[in-house]
């Protein structure tokens, strides 16, 4: 193994270890604060939203699992060693089949299916290197753009009609004994849950291999899912879903979620040490280098989201290989 993935590996437990999913990381309380099944308010303005808690409730999971350190050990070996070996012109074409799960209390909430279809069309886009903004990806960069190679089939809507308010991120409206809706086959589809979160909160996913198959998937609150019907400016270009799948799909914030030493272990993507928000003007520079602040796994907003890179292609690909977390996938190879 080459220098620089034992580097990788160092600092990948090294962040195992002391799990500061961010670099301003308070003091972990007993009980995750966002489990709480808190109000949805007024207050989303685009400075109070919270664009992505995956790593908030990644941390949660591995305080309650303590094995679930040695299970993300193993992934990003795996994921090291598939990136050592992968030939140039290996590439995979999945097709994926999509439940939406659709809970809702309010009548804007229970999404139409024109809203439901925009979401699944840009998820198409953005992973196949068809979004129409792509032209607007830095010429720095061109040469880094991935067609990730990943087709969406929408097979089933689910509608569950309940009187709660939010949900909060302690998974229960994956659950019918909680009012919610059972995951249907998430050993071979993607599971999404279109529900009001609270707490200002747009998104969270579950990462490969670091939970139950019964919790797997991606939530999403329903004003920021698609491009039409009940969504809400600046998050209304269905770039939510896109940064919570590649989530889904073992991709890291592109900042590392901490400082420059930290890493998302991906080679061609910048080190930066901190999230980039609204829509910056290139260049921004952070630890000696241009943000890719255009990447789906930044915080900017929708329409300055445009691309996925070479390197997180061969990662999310890794999670498909024999071996991997989701080989269990394979079987909807095109």
């Amino acid at each position: 193994m080459h220098l620089h993935k034992i580097s990788k590996l160092v600092v990948f437990i090294c962040i195992l270890t002391m799990m500061s999913c961010n670099g301003q990381k308070q003091k972990k309380e007993e009980n995750n604060p966002l489990e709480k099944d808190t109000t949805t308010t007024n207050s989303n303005s685009p400075a109070t939203l919270q664009r992505c808690a995956t790593m908030q409730v990644l941390e949660h999971k591995m305080t309650a699992h303590p094995e679930y350190r040695q299970v993300m050990e193993r992934i990003e070996t795996f994921c090291q060693s598939y990136e050592m070996a992968k030939k140039e012109n290996d590439t995979t074409r999945l097709s994926i089949p999509v439940v939406v799960h659709v809970i809702y209390s309010t009548e804007e909430e229970n999404i139409s299916k024109e809203q439901i279809h925009s979401q699944i069309d840009v998820l198409n886009e953005d992973f196949n290197k068809q979004n129409a903004d792509i032209d607007q990806v830095p010429a720095v960069f061109e040469t880094l753009i991935a067609n990730i190679g990943i087709h969406f089939d929408l097979k089933e809507i689910k509608r569950i009609s309940s009187e709660r308010k939010s949900w909060g991120t302690n998974d229960e409206m994956k659950f019918s004994t909680n009012g919610g809706s059972d995951a249907i086959s998430p050993d071979t589809h993607l599971n999404i849950w279109v529900c009001p979160i609270g707490a200002s909160i747009l998104g969270y996913a579950q990462f490969p291999g670091l939970g139950e198959a019964t919790t797997d998937g991606i939530v999403v609150s329903p004003q920021f899912f698609g491009t039409t019907g009940f969504v809400q400016a600046p998050f209304d270009k269905g770039r939510t879903a896109t940064h919570e799948v590649g989530h889904w799909l073992n991709l890291r914030h592109i900042w590392g979620d901490g400082a420059c030493e930290q890493d998302d272990f991906v080679d061609d993507t910048p080190v930066s040490n901190k999230p980039n928000n609204g829509c910056p003007t290139f260049p921004v520079v952070n630890c000696n280098s241009n943000d890719m602040f255009m990447n789906y796994m930044d915080y900017t907003n929708d329409a300055c989201m445009h691309l996925f890179t070479k390197g997180q292609k061969t990662r999310i690909d890794a999670i498909f290989a024999a071996g991997g977390p989701r080989e269990s996938f394979v079987k909807n190879l095109q």
